[in-house]
């Protein structure tokens, strides 16, 4: 039997679909043909990684940072270049 490649929106919505309670995780898993092992898993790596949700702002401003000092890093590089190639011309 072929296995189902679902992405991670639908494992996200089984997932809060069986956290909500409002049906047993026993006709979930009947209902999107996994088994309870696998919601198990795809529930506890939701909840491991759940927190970092709340640390998006954090990560996007270290992001940023790390852009910019790419991009401050890249002129520097620029600049000494071109100063090298200018000596090589006089040498």
């Amino acid at each position: 039997m072929k296995r189902k490649q679902r992405d991670s929106s639908t494992k996200f919505q089984i997932v809060l679909e069986g956290l909500k309670e409002k049906t047993t995780v026993v006709n979930l898993c009947n209902r999107h043909g996994i088994s309870q092992t696998q919601y198990y898993k795809w529930r506890d790596h939701f909840l491991s990684k759940g927190n970092g949700v709340f640390d998006v702002g954090k990560q996007s401003r270290e992001v940023e940072r790390l852009k910019h000092d790419n991009t401050c890093l890249k002129i520097i590089i620029g600049d000494l270049t071109t100063e090298l190639k200018k000596n090589e011309i006089f040498i």
